[in-house]
């Protein structure tokens, strides 16, 4: 395990933005192929489901986003971690930046999720424990932001953010495990499973390119807002030095 000192010199504000700087442009390209390659795949190559017709279209976009709100919060929970424990400099930061992209990610799982629905099962929303989950998901991420709104110290808001960041992990495994563990009308993991993919190649193919895709979209403005965020801070040390001179 890496020792504190290690962990502060991997955080260092100057090394971060000489990092990102570099890093930037090529998340932001690969952003833009891998969702322009992957949207191609996935609305005009691929064929149209035996069973749900075009509908299944809605799969490229929601599937991705329901992966991607349960990586940003496992991440966001692992930066709280970080910030209580190990009082990494910039992980208050990391979090804070990431959990608005997260939410965003959950409100389309969300809403495409009720899109696919209706056609699929008659219905736009059932209180099952897969919808449930992910709403309660959505909720805590709106919890965690509004922390940082509504407290006007950063350590303070920091902490407490953080500490509900953590309470809220048991929900990650529940949203994974709810279609096992109880009735839903939600489908079983069809990708991540055991025994192997059992989806068709021409749909796994598309939908791993918008995986990807979202996941560098992710990064890229992730990357943005941190920088944004460092910038900020250095602008409220330099103010407060300003007013003590």
């Amino acid at each position: 395990m890496p020792s504190t000192a290690a962990l502060h010199r991997l955080a260092n504000p100057a090394r971060l933005a000489r990092l990102s700087g570099a890093i930037l442009p090529w998340t932001a390209g690969a952003t833009v192929v891998l969702l322009g390659v992957g949207l191609y795949l996935s609305l005009l190559v691929a064929p149209a489901d035996y069973q749900q017709g075009e509908s299944v279209r809605i799969m490229f976009v929601h599937v991705p986003a329901a992966w991607m709100a349960l990586m940003v919060y496992a991440l966001l929970a692992a930066a709280s971690a970080s910030a209580l424990i190990w009082k990494h400099p910039l992980a208050d930061l990391t979090g804070k930046a990431a959990a608005p992209i997260g939410a965003a990610f959950t409100l389309i799982a969300l809403a495409t999720g009720s899109l696919w629905g209706q056609p699929m099962w008659g219905t736009w929303w059932v209180w099952d424990a897969r919808l449930t989950s992910v709403l309660i998901l959505f909720f805590l991420y709106l919890g965690y932001m509004s922390l940082w709104q509504a407290i006007e110290d950063p350590q303070k808001a920091g902490r407490a953010a953080a500490m509900l960041a953590l309470v809220g992990v048991v929900n990650l495994p529940i949203i994974k495990f709810s279609v096992d563990w109880w009735n839903t009308l939600h489908q079983p993991a069809s990708i991540l499973r055991a025994d192997g993919p059992t989806i068709h190649s021409a749909f796994l193919g598309p939908l791993l390119l918008m995986a990807l895709g979202y996941l560098a979209f992710f990064v890229t403005v992730l990357i943005i807002r941190m920088r944004r965020e460092l910038a900020a801070r250095r602008l409220r040390a330099w103010r407060a030095l300003q007013a003590t001179e």
